[in-house]
């Protein structure tokens, strides 16, 4: 007897379990909140790690696809100082496929394949242990069971109160996100500065990065440590106030470093939050987490690699047992908390070194993780 599965969240993570369980022939329901796939912008782009998102690509069978549009150039990052001047300057070799980057948007497509998301399914409460199994409530009152519901819906789950209270709590450093776009054509100062991947610029508890997305599209973050409240008396919806705000934070900095800050759109606020770098919880037979939903951490290259790599495998265990899924679910959640431990230890020590009172730690850093 096939098991009724449910996954929560249509992020990498949640996809990546549906896709591989697809070609195992395993039906799985994907209950999405947002109505449409683009409903919401899909965020920067994401570098998969050859041994983390590329393995979960090749366990669903999308490695080469994956490989025909990423972009290796997308690996190539400067480091800047406060006053313009290149540290370094790193560039892929042509056959490097390390880290290759792939647009959220592009990496969505390429999973979604012939899965059939449920859209518009805004779960509010996971109940396990019922008569009929494990129920979903959904927002319109609509209420269904399964056998095993895997939440893979990310920050602030729905799914995660079913086996845990922890929630996450500032990390004391603020992103403020923003975009350029043909930033070739209307921003070519700008689009030399960046190069072909990322630049980097770091001071006193501060930063300035810059990413390139495919089409000449550039994500912008400024990045700081302040209160959560740091916005109080300022008014987020007007992206004039909020310009001239991080002008202030940033005042000193070159002029073409502040050009990133000067020609962008869009600003959106983003404090970071995290789950406690050891985030555990006692088995509860029919639920468990993937993702950020499991392990939230600092966004430094990790969050999306664990969460794919965790759904093929989870997916892989489950198609290999025909019998009732709760073992293989312990087994993965035992695997998953040993490696999400310590990536969490990872991150959330870089964090602390990238934006940091010395800013010599985040070249540091990046001379530790880069090629020399």
């Amino acid at each position: 007897m096939r098991h009724r599965i449910a996954v929560v969240g249509s992020g990498p993570g949640g996809l990546t379990f549906a896709r591989v369980l697809h070609r195992h022939g395993y039906p799985v329901a994907i209950l999405e909140r947002d109505p449409a796939p683009d409903v919401r912008p899909p965020g920067g782009a994401l570098d998969l790690h050859e041994g983390l998102g590329q393995l979960a690509l090749d366990k669903a069978g999308l490695l080469t696809e994956f490989q025909a549009v990423s972009r290796p150039e997308g690996q190539a990052m400067r480091i800047l100082d406060a006053d313009g001047t290149v540290l370094r300057d790193w560039r892929p070799r042509l056959d490097d496929r390390a880290n290759p980057e792939i647009d959220r948007g592009q990496l969505r497509d390429l999973l979604l394949g012939p899965l059939d998301v449920q859209w518009g399914r805004s779960v509010t409460q996971v109940v396990p242990g019922t008569r009929e199994g494990v129920a979903v409530q959904f927002a319109d009152g609509r209420r269904e069971t399964f056998d095993l519901v895997v939440g893979a819906d990310g920050a602030w789950s729905r799914t995660r109160p079913a086996v845990t209270s922890v929630t996450p709590h500032y990390a004391g450093v603020t992103y403020v996100e923003s975009s350029l776009d043909d930033v070739d054509t209307r921003h070519p100062d700008l689009a030399r500065l960046i190069g072909e991947g990322s630049v980097g610029v770091y001071g006193v508890n501060r930063a300035l990065v810059a990413q390139r997305n495919s089409g000449g599209h550039v994500k912008v973050y400024a990045q700081f440590r302040a209160p959560l409240d740091w916005h109080a008396d300022l008014d987020l919806g007007d992206a004039e106030a909020v310009r001239s705000r991080l002008l202030a934070l940033f005042d000193g900095w070159a002029a073409p470093v502040l050009g990133l800050l000067r020609h962008a759109t869009g600003f959106v606020h983003r404090p970071l939050y995290v789950l406690p770098v050891s985030h555990t919880w006692t088995h509860v037979p029919g639920v468990t987490l993937l993702g950020d939903a499991a392990h939230l951490m600092p966004p430094l290259g990790a969050g999306a690699n664990l969460a794919m790599l965790e759904g093929a495998e989870l997916a892989e265990s489950i198609a290999a047992g025909p019998g009732n899924p709760d073992e293989a679910v312990r087994a993965f959640e035992e695997q998953m908390w040993a490696r999400a431990g310590r990536w969490a230890k990872i991150t959330t020590a870089g964090l602390e070194r990238l934006v940091s009172p010395d800013p010599a730690e985040a070249l540091a850093l990046f001379d530790q993780v880069q090629p020399s």
